[in-house]
């Protein structure tokens, strides 16, 4: 009897874009390279294209080779769109016409680090969940209302795959791994990585509060927290402080002690952080810019931005108009 012919190894094709993010790639598909190393067999192979064929330069500025340009795929391969910083300017039509195209086969479809807004962008992602890097979160949830985006690491939901970036690249790719080979060959990848903390897609992107100030301490955290649910529409320090069983001064101490300025101050910067992403990430208007940042008053937004940029918001979107 003949021998049964071997399975077919599962094939990548991952699509860098200008500026694409490095360690996102490399998370990707060195997971890929183990399963075929530890299992003894050729699991997975994988292409790697750019729109032109051309090498693509990553956003650390190392350039990245390719095997060819966008062209025509199987049915059975899983595309990896990997972006990074400038993801719009990347976003080029012809881009976006081979991924509808072929996605109409059925195929699998994913997006690492920014790579889950060209997905959107091409219209593939609505109705589905998925995540993106937490920089860019304000502006996919402003440009993309119809797509569920969630602040976890990555997101499997059907044949569409998305991770934040980063080490959540191999966290999506060992899942990916466990599901097709197998539990114990994702940890023998996961071992080779020293990846010794396997995530679910559960668990979210950023450090917590007191992490990320540096500083443990319930009410500041909670108070913060909600300085970051109300960007919109700004909570006062007088309501901010009532509902944290406080003084308007023992507030204003508390930051003061910890973060060295005032609730006001770091209120402030927070929306103006936001206001940035926006004006650098999206083709909102600097008007709508302002008041997604709760900002009622052009020329105020505009007097503050400067103030904590040196630039204007005008300025800052390249735009030629004035209204300053």
């Amino acid at each position: 009897m003949a021998a049964e012919p071997e399975q077919r190894p599962d094939r990548f094709v991952f699509l860098l874009l200008p500026n694409f993010t490095l360690s996102a790639f490399s998370g990707g598909v060195e997971p890929l390279r183990l399963a075929n190393r530890m299992s003894g067999q050729k699991l997975y192979d994988w292409r790697v294209i750019s729109e032109t064929g051309a090498p693509v330069v990553s956003s650390s500025g190392i350039p990245v080779g390719t095997d060819g340009p966008l062209d025509e795929i199987g049915r059975e391969a899983t595309v990896i769109v990997v972006g990074g910083v400038n993801v719009r300017q990347a976003t080029t039509r012809p881009v976006l016409t081979w991924l509808r195209r072929e996605s109409r086969k059925g195929i699998a479809m994913g997006g690492l680090c920014t790579g889950a807004q060209v997905l959107a962008e091409a219209g593939l992602l609505e109705g589905r969940r998925c995540t993106i890097h937490w920089e860019n979160r304000a502006s996919f949830e402003e440009e993309y209302p119809d797509v569920d985006l969630t602040e976890t690491i990555f997101v499997i939901d059907q044949n569409r795959y998305t991770a934040s970036g980063g080490t959540a690249s191999i966290d999506l790719m060992l899942t990916l791994i466990a599901r097709r080979h197998g539990t114990e060959l994702a940890n023998m990848v996961a071992d080779q990585l020293i990846h010794t903390s396997v995530r679910s897609g559960k668990e979210e992107q950023r450090l917590s509060i007191p992490t990320r100030i540096g500083v443990r301490h319930p009410k500041l955290a909670a108070i913060i927290q909600r300085m970051e649910d109300n960007i919109e529409e700004p909570v006062s320090p007088s309501v901010l402080a009532q509902d944290a069983d406080l003084s308007t001064r023992q507030l204003e101490r508390l930051f003061r002690r910890y973060l060295n300025r005032s609730p006001k101050r770091y209120y402030m910067e927070l929306r103006l952080q936001k206001a940035r992403n926006l004006l650098l990430q999206t083709d909102m208007s600097v008007i709508n810019v302002a008041l997604a940042c709760g900002f009622a008053s052009p020329s105020h937004f505009s007097k503050c931005y400067r103030a904590l940029y040196n630039t204007t918001p005008y300025r800052e979107r390249g735009s030629t108009d004035t209204v300053e």
